[in-house]
């Protein structure tokens, strides 16, 4: 057992999330621990003097800190951990674990999801649909819904989302191309992968652009009104990364002056997406509310991280899984 780190039988788990039913699905699996969860930012600061283990994402305040008196270790429900006090929680003796890799097979399922859905034009049959229009075939072949088969896909971050996203290209008898820091280390079936500082060669070639990319100082606004401007006017932009990766103004216009074909966009510099956003009414976008990674299966994946780390905490090994503290 971790110095410091109590036994199974007296471990308690706080989780806290606005919806994602974490106590619920954990208390399938029977666990051996004491466990509650709290649904909002005021009872979770009541109660997380009772945790050991606190698992959190967006509910997470550096004032619990003072109050959680007997913390040893933080899960967070996301991939992401730029709100956590990292240097705080060292010399407190707390660790640390984040999500990676729970949601890598949704995203990139949302990805392609998104790619059919516009190929195939079934953002604006669903507006039909509304508006009780049946619309009429097409002469003008510009018009048409088309096919994957032979198209290009530039994914931006070969990483673990990426990769996945590229089986689904493949499995779609589209070319790959990729950027990714090291492309030695690409595990994916991607016909090129370039280091980022090459994308710029690649835009061009590309009928998707898809960004599946870690948000980090190089790659905010990654996509601006450069590359905007070098992407086929038959191009789509698909964002499942985060809003930031890509200048928003730039990409309205682009949208709205016809420069790209259409975007998917899962996340924004705003989130939620104000209501006076003026990507609301582009007919040529898809929005969906940072949902890419948010399937029934998420909580389940999010418990087996916890439970391999709780294990070896227990058995007192050093090293999480997923570890950054």
């Amino acid at each position: 057992m971790s110095e410091g780190f109590p036994s199974a039988v007296d471990t308690t788990v706080h989780f806290a999330h606005v919806a994602y039913r974490m106590e619920e699905r954990y208390a399938a699996r029977s666990p051996a621990v004491n466990y509650f969860q709290t649904w909002s930012a005021d009872d979770t600061m009541s109660r997380i003097e009772d945790a050991d283990v606190f698992v959190v994402s967006g509910y997470w305040n550096n004032a619990l800190l003072d109050r959680a008196t007997k913390l040893k270790y933080i899960q967070s429900i996301g991939a992401g951990y730029d709100q956590f006090p990292l240097d705080e929680l060292k010399k407190r003796g707390i660790r640390l674990a984040n999500a990676s890799g729970v949601n890598q097979n949704a995203v990139a399922e949302h990805a392609m999801s998104m790619i059919l859905g516009l190929n195939r034009h079934i953002h604006t049959g669903r507006d039909n649909q509304n508006s009780h229009t049946w619309r009429g075939m097409l002469g003008d072949l510009t018009q048409r819904e088309d096919e994957l088969i032979g198209k290009t896909i530039l994914i931006v971050g070969m990483g673990a989302i990426g990769s996945r996203l590229a089986r689904f290209a493949k499995a779609f008898d589209m070319k790959v191309i990729a950027t990714k820091r090291d492309p030695s280390t690409a595990v994916g079936p991607a016909d090129e992968v370039v280091a980022p500082d090459r994308m710029n060669e690649l835009v061009p070639q590309a009928d998707f652009v898809a960004l599946t990319c870690p948000l980090t100082p190089e790659t905010t606004n990654i996509v601006d009104a450069g590359v905007l401007s070098s992407m086929k006017s038959t191009a789509y932009l698909i964002n499942v990364a985060r809003g930031q990766c890509v200048d928003e103004p730039a990409l309205a216009n682009a949208l709205k002056s016809g420069q790209i074909a259409g975007a998917g966009i899962d996340h924004f510099w705003e989130d939620p997406l104000g209501a006076d956003s003026v990507f609301w009414d582009l007919q040529n976008v898809i929005i969906t509310p940072h949902t890419g990674g948010e399937t029934r299966l998420y909580e389940e994946r999010v418990i087996n991280i916890l439970n391999d780390n709780l294990g070896r905490l227990w058995n007192g090994e050093t090293t999480l899984r997923n570890q950054i503290v």
